[in-house]
């Protein structure tokens, strides 16, 4: 994930150094959903994982936060079931994030 270059190195540098949770998981989301692309999606437990190591469990309702925080400001998209859903209705169950189209 964290390669010199392509559009999601930067976040990816980022998401791995060392810094507050929500910064890492802010970045981690960023370049797991650019890295995959707009066909594919990401579970909000992936950026959890990616920066939380055996302790990420803990991460996975603020990575979820922070993704409709995301959804907001139209960096990513949310779903639900395949639909985008709007990020400020409430979600219940589980979502997937993926890089805006």
């Amino acid at each position: 994930m964290a390669g010199t270059a392509g559009p999601a190195a930067k976040a990816a540098r980022t998401a791995l150094d060392g810094g507050p949770a929500a910064t890492r998981l802010r970045a981690a989301i960023l370049a797991l959903v650019r890295h995959r692309g707009p066909a594919a999606s990401i579970c909000p437990s992936d950026a959890a994982r990616a920066i939380g190591g055996d302790g990420w469990r803990e991460l996975t309702a603020q990575s979820r936060t922070i993704a409709f925080a995301l959804a907001r400001v139209g960096d990513v998209e949310i779903t639900q079931r395949g639909n985008v859903i709007d990020p400020d209705a409430p979600a219940r169950g589980p979502i997937r994030i993926r890089a805006k189209c």
